[in-house]
């Protein structure tokens, strides 16, 4: 990534993000923050001025965008919401402004199609029970509804032109739809504890205090849409606070759903007991690589498990920075930096074969891999905090010890320290593998770009 130096395009993300995160704490911010929008539409013609990213279309390149949230740490906050749309899927990075404005309006018919089934289904669930010892949800039930109204007010101000054509795509939506069916008792269950978790995201946030209360009934209505279609992931705790992350950056109901629905079909298995077991697996893994004398400590028969990076890494670090950082580190961790490493590695190794002389065998070495693409970029900075803090780890004598510590670590850590001492780790670790690879193959270069370390090396400006 860039270096921290004044001007760099980071430090520049960074202070821009931190003035937004200081003005959003004020009070007059605060009871002018109103109930998301049902959805955005104005967004899909929306451009991006990130250099070389979108093209006169609409296009957007995703490798190139990829790149520059991981190289500059991170985008501008006044561009994050349009950024993340494609970032995570919701918006195809192939298609053009014009047919996202015709996406959009499918994506608005068919989430309003889906809430509408599940509350058909349960009738009792479509509002949430208050028992009235909380005075600002009760507040919030009251801002929701009036934005339910001033939607359904939008809705009859449209042309016949505009109705025609919804109800056109209402009708393939139904269609789509018909024949989902719901178990009554995984859903109720699935309310119940969605029911429980939603009020209790983090009402500390601006987002959710005035009449951006509102915003934590949204959060439910999402929540449940969501179990209701995904009965084989359903609802698990800690996802309301990922869920919470999409909505404030994106400001939308429907976009929100279909964002969050794209995240979790590649991350849903964390959320599961053998998928987070295997990335803890993987980061004693990688520890054991780095430092082999603090997992010997860490694995012994009292801490044997890991579990005190559970949170961490299922909720991608949510607590352990400044709420702003946190939100940055999302999407740089979201950028799939291991993909774009592998990217340039396959690049280097080929052009590594081509130079080397003919022969009738090829060496084993040259079959393997040179980087382990299990070994997620969250692993090393989940590596780095424990590296930071071996002294401290060494010595705890027990699981009960290291949550402690861990959770004394809360809203702490600087996140630009932590990414550099990841990258680093990162950048050494791809450096052995690499070795592994070019043993015995080694070449006098013409140029030092075409060196396959050098390849690698460019990705990082580490000092």
């Amino acid at each position: 990534m860039d270096s921290l130096s004044d001007g760099s395009p980071r430090q520049e993300a960074v202070e821009q993000e931190r003035s937004q995160s200081s003005d959003s704490r004020q009070p007059d911010v605060r009871s002018r923050r109103r109930v998301a929008a049902v959805s955005s539409p104005a967004l899909s013609a929306a451009r991006l001025t990130l250099p070389g990213i979108m093209d006169a279309e609409g296009r957007v390149d995703e490798s190139r965008l990829r790149m520059h949230i991981f190289k500059n740490g991170g985008v501008c906050p006044s561009e994050r919401g349009l950024v993340w749309r494609f970032l995570f899927g919701m918006y195809p990075c192939s298609s053009t402004a014009l047919e996202r404005s015709l996406l959009q309006e499918q994506l608005v018919v068919r989430y309003r199609v889906m809430k509408t089934k599940w509350q058909q289904f349960l009738p009792s669930s479509v509002r949430m029970h208050l028992n009235g010892t909380d005075p600002e949800l009760v507040a919030a039930v009251s801002y929701f509804d009036q934005r339910q109204l001033e939607s359904q007010q939008q809705t009859q101000d449209q042309t016949e032109e505009v109705r025609d054509r919804l109800a056109f795509l209402q009708l393939q939506a139904q269609i789509l739809f018909e024949r989902v069916t719901f178990d009554p008792v995984e859903l109720r269950e699935a309310t119940r504890i969605i029911d429980k978790d939603a009020p209790r995201t983090n009402r500390d946030l601006s987002y959710y205090q005035g009449e951006g209360s509102g915003n934590l009934l949204v959060l439910r209505d999402i929540l449940i849409t969501y179990a209701a279609f995904h009965p084989e992931v359903s609802y698990a705790q800690g996802m309301n606070d990922l869920c919470s992350r999409f909505l404030e950056v994106l400001d939308s109901e429907v976009d929100t759903f279909w964002s969050f629905s794209c995240y979790m079909e590649k991350f849903s298995k964390d959320f599961r007991a053998d998928g987070l077991h295997r990335k803890i697996e993987l980061e004693a893994a990688l520890l054991k690589e780095l430092d082999p004398q603090l997992y010997t400590h860490l694995v012994t028969d009292s801490m044997e498990s890991f579990t005190f990076c559970h949170r961490w890494l299922l909720l991608g670090f949510q607590r352990e920075f400044e709420h702003s950082d946190a939100l940055r580190l999302f999407e740089i961790l979201s950028c799939d930096h291991l993909e774009l490493i592998s990217q340039q590695v396959d690049r280097a190794r080929y052009q590594e074969r081509l130079a080397q002389k003919p022969s009738t065998e090829e060496s084993p070495e040259s079959e393997l891999q040179a980087v382990n693409t299990d070994f997620t970029f969250e692993l090393f900075i989940c590596a780095a905090i424990l590296l930071e803090n071996r002294e401290s780890l060494l010595q705890c004598r027990d699981e009960v010890q290291l949550i402690q510590f861990t959770t004394s670590l809360q809203g702490t850590l600087d996140l630009n320290s932590t990414l550099k001492k990841a990258e680093k780790h990162f950048y050494n670790y791809c450096k052995r593998c690499a070795w592994d690879y070019m043993n015995g193959n080694c070449r006098e270069h013409k140029r030092e770009e075409e060196d396959f370390l050098y390849q690698i090396r460019s990705l990082f400006v580490l000092r």
